[in-house]
């Protein structure tokens, strides 16, 4: 009777139809989700009959193998550039499918693989330099392992972050790469990645969790360094700004910074330590800050290069010489800290290579390799020294 009200080109869009909706029926099994079948399996079917009786019906490569009288697995196999076929057939593999408007059904792919090469990636802000070259690193690599990118970003809310992680577990991320929000103290919106084994690598900053690796530099070292530094420099009250102690960054900058003072045998003073969001206003309140101080600091260590590059000019803009009354050193190595003025003394560490390497130990745990398989990745850093530290 079907074939009374059919055509055959009808029929045959209803045989892929079913046929795909069967593939997407066993994938949602092997997933947990059954509960969603009996809707794909309705919409699937109309929408797959709708756009065939209406002429919309998609390409194959049994329609490009049927018109070069080649087998359909010639076909696949030319259109993947395999090595056993001929250049001169690929060519006119390709050449046919162009001509009839193929297209690669990536969906119907990944299904039968289950996987997505999708990458998802999570960071605290877009609008940062160093988080720029890191996003650089990343697609740098991912684009050389055929992986597709979906960057988001928590505007440093963990709220944010929390939506961010379902959206990535939703789309079915193979992988995910995060930099934590200001204000993240657990992890717990993450848990489903573990539960399920999808690889989640922490960079810059992290959470220590023994089935996540983490990419970092030695941010007590650094901290330790730029206080020194300021101290060679004849500093002796010297201030510091600095984020979250939730967050591994910010607190080992500022252990640094602690045991640099007692190592020199310089006072620790409650007053000497400033936490804020470390963004443009708040270097402007923490000039405010010193500027009501009665006993000015000489020397200041911040831990980042936005907001010790506003402090620094809200500072000078109220006569304060910099660095002969006090001295400056940030963090990060921004591009702004060789735009102010004097230029800004900072500890520099390569964003991009960061990035690079995150997205190597992704890949490797996806691939099964053994390589690049340790849990926690230090990458180097350097003291910058520019005019706004140099008093000697």
């Amino acid at each position: 009777m079907l074939t009374g009200i059919f055509s055959e080109k009808d029929m045959e869009c209803s045989r892929s139809a079913i046929s795909g909706m069967s593939l997407l029926k066993n994938f949602l099994k092997k997933n947990n989700a059954t509960d969603c079948i009996s809707n794909f399996k309705s919409r699937t079917l109309f929408i797959n009959l709708t756009n065939c009786m209406s002429g919309e019906r998609d390409i194959t490569i049994y329609d490009i193998a049927k018109k070069l009288n080649i087998s359909a697995a010639t076909v696949s196999r030319g259109l993947k550039d395999h090595p056993g076929i001929s250049d001169a057939t690929k060519k006119r593999i390709k050449d046919t499918a162009a001509e009839l408007g193929y297209r690669f059904n990536t969906f119907a792919s990944n299904l039968r693989r289950q996987r997505t090469n999708t990458i998802g990636v999570i960071v605290p802000r877009l609008n940062s330099s160093f988080m720029s070259d890191v996003i650089a690193g990343i697609e740098r690599i991912a684009n050389e392992e055929a992986y597709n990118l979906i960057i988001s970003q928590s505007l440093e809310r963990v709220k944010k972050e929390s939506q961010n992680a379902a959206t990535m577990f939703n789309s079915r991320v193979d992988g995910l790469l995060v930099s934590l929000a200001y204000n993240t103290e657990s992890i717990a919106h993450f848990e489903k990645f573990m539960e399920k084994d999808i690889p989640l690598i922490f960079f810059d900053r992290v959470f220590a969790h023994e089935k996540c690796p983490r990419i970092v530099i030695d941010n007590y070292k650094a901290g330790y360094e730029a206080t020194q530094h300021l101290i060679e420099q004849g500093c002796r009250r010297i201030l510091h700004i600095t984020g979250s102690q939730q967050q591994n960054v910010y607190k080992d900058r500022h252990q640094g910074y602690y045991d640099a003072l007692i190592n020199n045998e310089l006072p620790v003073l409650e007053e000497l330590t400033i936490v804020n969001n470390l963004d443009h206003d708040a270097g402007i309140a923490a000039a405010t800050s010193i500027l009501t101080m009665p006993i000015k600091p000489d020397g200041v260590f911040v831990a980042n290069d936005t907001c010790a590059v506003a402090c620094m000019i809200e500072l000078r803009k109220n006569g304060i010489s910099i660095p002969d009354e006090i001295a400056f050193v940030g963090f990060n190595n921004d591009p702004l800290s060789k735009v102010v003025e004097p230029n800004l003394s900072t500890i520099n560490y390569h964003g991009e290579e960061m990035g690079e390497l995150a997205a190597k130990v992704l890949i490797a745990k996806l691939s099964g390799s053994d390589n690049l398989n340790a849990f926690h990745h230090l990458l180097k850093h350097e003291l910058i020294v520019r005019e706004s530290s140099l008093r000697k």
